[in-house]
């Protein structure tokens, strides 16, 4: 196993769950960082832990869950203690408006009365109701820009100030780039399905309410810190390697493959590559010399989160919601002083998930970079904490200034589905398939950024892994245990 973020820890747990005391697996991880756990971190400040990468899993995407719950985590599952956000446009906070699926809205009556849009953004938006969809882009097979296919269907308006903030906002990504196929499929569905956008949210919301997934939270976390699943995963008797590079995978003698890492020679079966994809192209290059340039194709953006913890009495003056969204800003526009400079969306943590350990104190955490958007990151830790405070403080006065603040930098760590993603990762696929079976490849790079996508991810691959050696062995292939090589020093 090559990385120990929850995509390489839950295939390491799947294939030790996978095998009984007649048929062992032995499991190796090897990860680059000191750590485990990947984005997955709950760090401190002002002595109060908090999250520094997601706070929390989709629940309509059960895979999170139902891991949380195989690790005995089930009772301890936690969600908001608020609802609802607000979106920054035309100038001032407006309340997202309820009953839309992935920012659409589901019925007319919401396009009518959001007061987020104008008469004229209005009108461009129930015109989708009438639209016929248009041809797919020459070259680009099934695939389309999603920021296209919104602005086509709800007009550019509520696409900047909607929908986009939303789709767009989970990837931290430019909607000009990003991929429907890969990102949100559903709205393509919708339109072809339904003729409309509007009508697709609308049935969609109407079978969630008939199955359940529309009722209830949205997402949901661990009490404690998600740092408490990785720690459930990384005890689970797997043994893993810290701190260390895997600079190449060659074929074996011994073994199908030899891990190189360092001086380190790790013998293996089979391995899962979950790493970013510029890793992952460096690592197997060698090995599947035609994955490597798909692989690097594969972009991703730096981002960073910035922690505010305000004084005793400051809680109330937050907005009883989740958070703040910030469209994209647009070059063509004069930017509006009064409103966000540099942070793409605020989490009023202290609101969604209230402890007793905050007090009365109003903790905001916030998103800085985006696709497009990265300047600010080049701010000192101490310069992108004030920005970020004078940004909360244009947009929720609380009139005092934050106690402490934590800067989390994550370089490169947002990885983007560009217009024909799902293609390039088939490629890279294809091409290890033929050069090394039973090496696979799985991330928040490939296949889903969440971390419900991620924990499908690892299962699915350690599936995969397990078909492969079962495979061999029915074969007559021999299935040593995998050791570790003699440093070549």
């Amino acid at each position: 196993m090559v990385g120990a973020g929850i995509t390489g820890l839950t295939a390491a747990h799947r294939l030790r769950a996978s095998a009984d005391r007649s048929d062992a697996i032995d499991v190796t991880v090897v990860e680059a960082s000191p750590g485990v756990g990947g984005k997955l971190r709950t760090g401190e400040v002002a002595g109060l832990p908090v999250e520094t990468g997601p706070d929390s899993f989709v629940v309509r995407k059960p895979w999170a869950v139902d891991l949380c719950i195989e690790l005995g985590l089930g009772s301890d599952l936690v969600v908001p203690a608020a609802s609802g956000a607000f979106v920054w446009a035309r100038g001032r906070m407006i309340p997202f408006p309820r009953g839309t699926a992935f920012g659409v809205p589901s019925d007319l009556e919401t396009v009518l009365r959001w007061p987020g849009l104008t008469a004229r953004g209005r009108l461009a938006a129930m015109l989708d109701l009438w639209r016929r969809a248009p041809a797919v882009p020459a070259g680009a097979g099934d695939d389309e820009p999603l920021g296209e296919l919104l602005a086509c269907r709800l007009g550019r308006e509520a696409a900047d100030v909607l929908a986009g903030p939303v789709v767009a906002g989970i990837h931290a990504g430019d909607p000009a780039r990003m991929s429907v196929a890969a990102t949100f499929p559903e709205l393509r569905a919708w339109e072809r399905g339904h003729g409309s956008l509007i009508r697709g949210a609308k049935a969609a919301s109407k079978a969630g309410r008939k199955d359940g997934r529309g009722a209830g939270p949205l997402f949901a976390t661990v009490d404690g810190g998600l740092e408490r699943l990785v720690d459930a995963l990384a005890g689970d008797r797997t043994r893993i390697l810290t701190g260390l590079r895997v600079d190449r995978i060659e074929a074996g003698i011994a073994a199908p493959y030899l891990v190189v890492a360092g001086e380190r020679r790790l013998l293996a079966d089979g391995v899962i590559v979950a790493t970013p994809a510029a890793a992952a192209a460096a690592a197997l290059a060698g090995l599947a010399p035609e994955s490597a340039p798909p692989l690097h194709e594969l972009r991703s953006v730096s981002t960073a989160t910035v922690t505010l913890v305000y004084p005793p009495g400051t809680a109330d003056r937050l907005p009883d919601a989740t958070g703040l969204l910030v469209p994209a800003r647009n070059p063509a526009d004069t930017l509006d002083p009064s409103g966000p400079q540099v942070v793409t969306a605020f989490t009023w943590l202290s609101r969604k998930w209230p402890r007793p350990d905050l007090g009365d104190r109003a903790v905001v955490r916030c998103f800085v970079g985006r696709d497009g958007d990265e300047a600010a990151l080049d701010l000192d830790d101490d310069r992108l904490g004030a920005a970020v405070a004078a940004d909360v403080e244009r947009t929720t006065p609380i009139g005092a200034s934050p106690e402490a603040t934590l800067v989390t930098r994550w370089p490169g760590g947002m990885p983007q589905y560009d217009v024909g993603h799902l293609a390039r990762v088939a490629a890279a696929t294809d091409a290890l398939e033929a050069a090394a079976p039973g090496v696979l490849l799985a991330g928040a790079a490939y296949g889903g950024i969440g971390i419900a996508d991620c924990v499908r991810q690892g299962g699915e691959a350690a599936g995969r892994v397990r078909a492969f050696l079962d495979a061999r062995r029915t074969e007559g292939a021999t299935n040593e245990r995998p050791e570790e090589a003699t440093s070549t020093r």
